[in-house]
This record gives structure tokens, sequence and C-alpha cells, in this order.
């Protein structure tokens, strides 16, 4: 399977280990591609394993024991040293003390506070095992007996009826918690809600009209169950990650709503956000984008020929969407075209993609310089911002190749400076880059809500920006915008074509900032200026401004 799964990966452990097949590995792949999810969650979803095969091979990946919990494997003196309220909360079970050293199973090996919580209550080092919650719960059954009460989700709220929090209580998964939650945001058309641990409890904020309020409190008894719950059902990334983003269908009065669900890994707990997926679809022609026919035709030139094209933005879906774009507007009749990448080959026009999961330092490298051997035309490439990618890229635009390469930066300044440590790195030619492009979005006020204010010079330094003081707009919310204050959005186009004279500034230039100088002493006008036009004109807030252009 050499070439199909990585080395040290988790269908590569569970391959070795003669718990899946290669044909397993090939549908898995093929499911996972389908439905966007994630390789151990493919597995489960086609019955091909057991999630305890997954938490197993986790365990492995992550170089962390995994064990299955018997009761004389558990040594009774190690269990006191641990309260029974603290084994709970913390979903662990001690298994037995050497010396200042205190052996655990744990349901999540990474929780950082559980692990101090414990080292603080016994005054050992802890050592960490990754066991499962259905067994940690036996276990704590039997060594400290069934809780005072029956088991509870722990969830207390003026805003839910009696019977609706005796439902949500009755399932300590929280499945129910969940499902009522989402209930109540479209009920009373919510633009955020957030679940926020507070020591030994977890605040529910709900957000409307721009003013947040508490609606409720969950204990902690149950809450790191529910994130590892919620991580499955959301098809987040592994625990370790620190800043997870995933979705959740969710089904309301039989219509199908898509939540965005932002996880912040936080000391007593993670912070966990929901918004409504309200989409602005990325534009699907050119057209779309409303430029100047000077502009626009600068911009289709780009891709004509070969050469190296730079494409720029921070965040990886979009800078896909509008690789997309341009290949869509691409004349690719009678040209073979090959995209590497996970999120690319979403638009209109299909191409074989090839999917780069940004394992190993070099492997688009190796993708790059494998892909070239089957001499395509083009060459799109998702994310070549580490050195190795990039010259690979460039290799393949000094073949005559057209090449796409996505770069994660978040302005044409901080890319210029990039593209120049790559000159001087010997990494790039100037000669072979063609241009570079960037977009960035920002939310267009609602009409209907938004209300001029003066902006004071303290409002102005607060902003971190220097806005002159004078008239803006803000929206307060209305029914029209849903609350929001945003009515659409609009995306603002960079563009830097590389011609004989920017060639010549580049090669000379010690920084980003004086090529930039140049090309605004030639009339180059970018996202900043079409920003400061809408902010100046009352499409967008200064808040808006500050945050989608400036930073």
């Amino acid at each position: 399977m050499e070439g199909v799964i990585r080395e040290g990966s988790l269908g590569d452990i569970l391959h070795k280990s003669n718990i899946i097949t290669e044909d397993d590995i090939k549908a898995a792949l093929h499911e996972q591609q389908a439905l966007s999810c994630k390789f151990g969650e493919a597995l489960v979803r086609l019955g091909i394993v057991a999630q305890e095969d997954i938490d197993w091979a986790l365990s492995n990946q992550l170089d962390i024991p995994y064990v299955r919990l018997k009761k004389n494997m558990i040594d009774p003196a190690a269990v006191e040293l641990v309260p029974a309220a603290l084994s709970r909360q913390y979903n662990i079970i001690p298994l037995i003390r050497a010396g200042e050293e205190l052996n655990v199973a744990m349901a999540d090996p990474l929780n950082r506070a559980a692990i101090e919580a414990i080292e603080q209550a016994t005054g050992c080092t802890v050592q960490v095992s990754v066991g499962l919650i259905r067994e940690i719960r036996e276990m704590q059954d039997y060594f400290f007996g069934p809780p005072a009460e029956p088991a509870s989700f722990g969830f207390t709220s003026a805003a839910f009826s009696p019977r609706i929090l005796e439902i949500v209580n009755g399932d300590a998964g929280g499945a129910k918690f969940l499902d009522y939650l989402l209930a109540y945001f479209m009920q009373n058309r919510l633009s955020v809600l957030s679940l926020q641990p507070l020591g030994d409890s977890v605040a529910v904020l709900a957000r409307r009209g721009g003013v947040s309020r508490n609606i409720g409190q969950l204990a902690i008894t149950h809450y790191q169950e529910f994130l590892l719950n919620l991580r499955k059902w959301c098809q987040f990334g592994g625990p370790s990650d620190v800043n997870s983003r995933g979705a959740y269908l969710f089904n309301f009065r039989s219509q199908r709503y898509l939540f965005q669900v932002l996880m912040l890994k936080g000391l007593g707990g993670d912070l966990v956000t929901f918004k409504l997926n309200i989409s602005s679809s990325f534009p699907v022609t050119l057209a779309d984008l409303k430029l100047s026919e000077e502009k626009e035709s600068r911009l289709r030139k780009l891709t004509t020929g070969g050469g190296l094209v730079v494409v720029v933005h921070r965040e990886a879906e979009e800078r896909c969407q509008l690789m997309d774009l341009l290949m869509a507007e691409t004349d690719t009749t009678g040209k073979s075209v090959i995209l590497i990448g996970d999120g690319l080959g979403n638009g209109p026009v299909r191409f074989p993609r090839i999917p780069c999961h940004g394992g190993s330092y070099g492997e688009c490298h190796g993708l790059v310089l494998a892909a070239l051997e089957h001499d395509p035309d083009v060459l799109v490439i998702e994310d070549a911002s580490e050195p190795e990618s990039f010259i690979a890229a460039s290799k393949a635009a000094m073949r005559g190749k057209l090449v796409l390469a996505g770069l994660d930066f978040k302005d044409m300044g901080s890319t210029l400076r990039h593209l120049l440590h790559f000159w001087h790195k010997h990494y790039v030619i100037p000669t072979y880059i063609r241009g570079i492009v960037s977009c960035k979005r920002v939310a267009l006020l609602c009409p209907n809500c938004r209300q001029q204010l003066q902006l004071s010079e303290d409002e102005s330094a607060a902003l971190g920006t220097h806005l002159p003081p004078g008239s803006y707009f803000r929206a307060v919310g209305c029914p029209e915008c849903d609350l929001t204050g945003c009515r659409g959005s609009r995306y603002l186009l960079d563009l830097i074509p590389f011609d004989k004279e920017v060639i010549e500034v580049f090669e000379s230039a010690a920084d980003g900032r004086e090529i930039l100088a140049f090309l605004s002493s030639r009339g180059y006008r970018g996202s900043g200026d079409d920003g400061a036009e809408l902010l100046q004109s009352g499409h967008i807030s200064p808040e808006e401004y500050v945050t989608s252009i400036l930073l």
C-alpha cells in the first residue's frame, strides 16, 4: 500500500496489525472522499472496524499506551488516592502506583487540566493510558460504588421547561442536549451560541442582536465525554488540535440546517461555539466579482501560456475556491490538468485530483514531481507555502507548465516579502512568475438597519488603526437581516501582474514595500483601496474594514 497510506498513519497501523486489508483501505478512502469525513470515521461507517479499534490505533499513533480494563489489573490502593468525584469529572480510573508515579486510564489522554488536577490531588506524577469511557465507568461503579443519584447530564436552565430538562439530563452522552440547544438557537434566531467552561461548571451563552446572555449552566462532570462525542458528530480533527473546526447537520421542522462548530482547547475544558452556516457563495464566474474590464482582462491573461501564478489567501477554503474559479475561466481545451490538494476540484469544470493530506514534510513536493512525470499542461497546487513545495512548483513552471500555486499569507505585502526571500535563496526565478492573485471577503451592512455614527479619535485608536474621525456606519440588526446586521458580502480582488518593469523592481527591491510603492506610482489599486471606498460609502463598518482588510 506504499503511496496510498503514510507510514505511521492510522491506516498504516491498522493494516500492519492485520485489522484491515488493502481492499478495506481503498473502500474507506473512497468513502472518505465522498463524504468528506475522517479516515477512521469512514472505516467505522462502513462497519470495517469498531470504535475500539480506532481508539487503539490512535493511542499507537500518539505513542500513548492503550488498555482494556479489567478489575484484576487495578490496584485498590491506587484508586483510594483519587476522589470519586474527580475520577468521574475527568473520566479517569487509577491503575497502579509505583513510588511517586501514578498510572491512570483516561478517555481523553491529552486533557492537561485533568492530569494537573489529579497530580495536585495525589501529589504524584501522572502517567497516562487510553481507556474506553464505557469500561472506565464500569470500573468507577465497581470501586467507588454507583453514583449517589442516577447519572444526570447536569444541565440547569430557566429557558427550558422541566420536561425538556428531564429529557436532556437523562442522556449522559449529550446528544439530547445538543438537539435542544440547536432547536433553541433556531427558535430564538440567535447569531451565536457558546459553551464556556468556568471552573466546575460550563456557562451556556446565547447571542442575539449583538447582546449575549447566560441561558444555563452545565456541570463539568460529563462535559469531557460530550466533547469527545461532539468531535465524532462534527468530524473534527484529533483531540490534540488546539483550534478545531467542524460542521453539524441539524434537522429542524422538516428543514436541514448546517452549523459551523468551532472548538478552542482550554485548560478547564474546550470552549465551543455554534454558528449557523449562512454561506455566502463564492463567485461562480469572473463577472460575479464585478471587476473593471481592464482588471478582468489582466486576470485572464495570467492563465494563458506557461508560468507561475501565485494565489494567496489565509483561509484554505476560499483560496481553493479562487483557484477553482480561475481554472473554470481558463481555456483548457485539449490540455491535461492535474490538481494537487484536498480542497480543490469543486468548481464547475472537473479535473483529475491527487489528495495531499499535509502529512510528512515534503509530501506535496514529492506529489508535484510525480505529477510532472505524467506531463500535464497545467498543475494546480493547493498549498505551496513550504520551501520544498514551492521549489517543485517553480521547477514545473520552468518546464513550460502553467502552475497555480497557493500560498498561505494574509496580504500582498507578506506575500511579496515571502517571494523575495525565495528569490534571495534561489528558490524561484522572477521571470517565470506571471503574477499574484488574492481576494478578501467583506460583509456588507444591512441597508435597513445601518445607522450613522461619528467615530472619535479614541474609538479609532481602539480599533488598532488610525481611521480619520468622521461619519461611518454600523448596523444594529433587524428582521430583514435575521438580526445579524449583514446583508450579503463582496469579494475584493488584488492582482499584481509581473510584467517586465515589475520584474526589474522585484529583482532589485530590499523588501515588499518598495514594490508596493512602485505599483502605487503606476496607479495600482488593491483590496485596501476598494475596502476604504466601501467604508466611506457606508457599505461596511469600521470593524469590518479593520478585521477583513487591514488585519
